[in-house]
C-alpha cells in the first residue's frame, strides 16, 4: 500500500510541538468550520436502549432523506439507488470492487486525491492517469487524450468534482464530454462529488448524475464529512441507477454488516442544515481562498492554481524536492517559534516524477493564520537549500 503524501509528515510535526513550537496545519482538509449543532444535537438527545446493527446499506428513513437532498440539486434519485457507507472512501472501495476486477484499469485526472492510489492497490486495479497542467488551472485534459489510454482493460474513468487537491470545478461542458466517451465504449463514469457545495464565484456544480443519457454508467460518490464538517462521522454513500452496480455493492456492504448508527441519526439529522450555513461557510473560503491566492502570488518564483471550489490549491515552488522541503520546514524552519506543515504534492500524481516541486494546500485555517503561514513560506524559500 502506498503511504500517506498527507499524513507520513506527522512524526516531523509532533517533534516541531515538543520543541514548542506552533505548526499552521496546510497539510490536510480538516476544516476549522463548525459542525451544524442540528447534528450533534440529535446524538446527544437519541433515545436508543441498544446500540444495534443498521441495515447494511443504511436506514430507509435516512436513505429517502438522502434522495431528497439531492432533488433540490436536480439529482433524481431514489433510496433504492443509494448505499450508505463508512465514509466517501468506503463509497469508493465499493465502486472499485463492484466495477473492475484484478488488472483491470480505470483512467483518473491527475493530480488526484492522493487516496485513489490506496483503493487502486486494495482492489487490484491500475491506475492509468491523463495529466491536467497548472498552466491550464488543472481543466480537463482534451478528451481525446483519455480516448488514447482506453484498452480492452479499462472499465472506468474517475474524476473528482471540484477537485482534491487542485480545487478545479469541471464545466457543464467537460462533464458531458466525458459522458460522450464513457457511453461511447461503454464505461463507467465514477464521480467523486464531496465537496458539492464548495462552488464558487457564481459558477453552478453540475453532476454526472444530471446527464440521464448515462444513467447506466454514472456512480455518484458522496459524503458527510466536508459538507457539515463532519469528517470524524465517517458517513458517505455511493449513488447509482445502475441496479447491477447497486446490487454488487450491496454485498460490499453486507460483508461489513452495517454503517455506523449515531453516525447515521448525526447525518440525518444533518440533512436540515439551514441554508444560511452554508451561505457563511461559502462566504468564508471564497475569503480564504483569495487571501491565500493574493498572498502566494507576492512570492517570487511561485506559481499558483486559482480554485473554482473545495479548499484546496497545487502551488509550484522554486525548489527541486518538495517532500524534503515539507520535512525541512517542520525539522529545522521556524519564525518567531511557528513553522508550517504542508503536503507534498507528488503522492497526488501516479506518474513518477511528476509533481516533485509542487504543494497542496488546504485552506482551513482562518485569514490571520494563512496569511503568517503563507510569510513563514516566503521566508523559507529566501534560505531553503535543494
Amino acid at each position: 500500500m502506498p503511504q500517506s503524501p498527507i499524513r507520513k509528515l506527522v512524526p516531523y510535526a509532533e517533534m516541531a510541538y515538543k520543541q514548542g513550537k506552533t505548526v499552521y496545519h496546510l497539510n490536510i482538509g480538516q476544516p476549522d468550520i463548525k459542525t451544524p449543532e442540528i447534528a450533534l444535537d440529535a446524538v446527544k438527545v437519541h433515545s436508543l436502549d441498544i446500540l444495534a446493527y443498521t441495515r447494511s446499506e443504511g436506514s430507509d428513513e435516512y436513505r429517502n432523506k438522502i434522495a431528497n437532498y439531492y432533488s433540490q440539486h436536480d439529482i433524481h434519485v431514489s433510496k433504492d439507488n443509494i448505499i450508505v457507507t463508512t465514509g466517501g472512501s468506503e463509497a469508493l472501495l465499493f465502486a472499485f470492487g463492484s466495477v473492475m476486477d484484478t488488472d483491470d484499469e480505470i483512467i483518473i485526472p491527475e493530480p488526484f486525491y492522493a487516496n485513489y492510489n490506496g483503493f487502486s492497490t486494495a482492489s487490484g486495479v491500475n491506475i492509468v492517469p491523463v495529466i491536467s497542467k497548472i498552466e491550464d488551472n488543472f481543466a480537463l485534459p482534451p478528451i481525446e487524450e483519455f480516448e488514447k489510454l482506453i484498452t480492452p482493460k479499462t472499465k472506468a474513468i474517475l474524476i473528482c468534482n471540484p477537485g482534491n487537491p487542485t480545487g478545479y470545478l469541471y464545466s457543464k461542458e467537460e462533464i458531458k464530454k466525458l459522458a460522450s466517451i464513457v457511453k461511447k465504449h461503454d464505461l463507467f463514469l465514477i464521480s467523486d462529488e464531496v465537496y458539492r457545495e464548495f462552488a464558487y464565484d457564481g459558477v453552478q456544480h453540475y453532476s454526472i448524475m444530471q446527464e440521464e443519457d448515462i444513467a447506466e454508467h454514472a456512480i455518484m460518490i458522496d459524503s458527510v464529512s466536508k459538507r457539515y464538517s463532519m469528517c470524524g462521522a465517517r458517513i458517505g454513500c455511493l449513488v447509482s441507477k445502475n441496479k447491477a452496480v447497486i446490487a454488487t455493492a450491496l454485498k460490499f456492504a453486507q460483508a461489513r454488516l452495517s454503517p455506523p448508527t449515531l453516525a447515521q441519526i448525526a447525518s440525518e439529522a444533518a440533512l436540515q442544515t439551514p441554508q444560511s450555513y452554508f451561505d457563511g461557510v461559502i462566504e468564508e473560503y471564497v475569503a480564504r481562498r483569495n487571501t491565500l491566492i493574493n498572498e502566494l502570488e507576492k512570492i517570487e518564483g511561485v506559481k499558483v492554481a486559482k480554485p473554482k471550489g473545495a479548499f484546496y490549491c497545487i502551488v509550484e515552488l522554486p525548489v527541486k524536492n518538495s517532500d524534503d522541503f515539507a520535512q525541512w520546514l517542520l525539522e529545522s524552519f521556524d519564525v518567531n517559534g511557528e513553522t508550517v506543515m504542508v503536503a507534498p504534492a507528488a503522492g497526488f500524481y501516479s506518474t513518477p516524477g511528476v509533481g516533485l516541486n509542487q504543494i497542496r494546500i488546504a485552506y482551513v485555517l482562518n485569514q490571520d493564520s494563512l496569511k503568517k503561514a503563507v510569510n513563514i513560506l516566503k521566508e523559507a524559500l529566501k534560505v531553503y537549500k535543494d
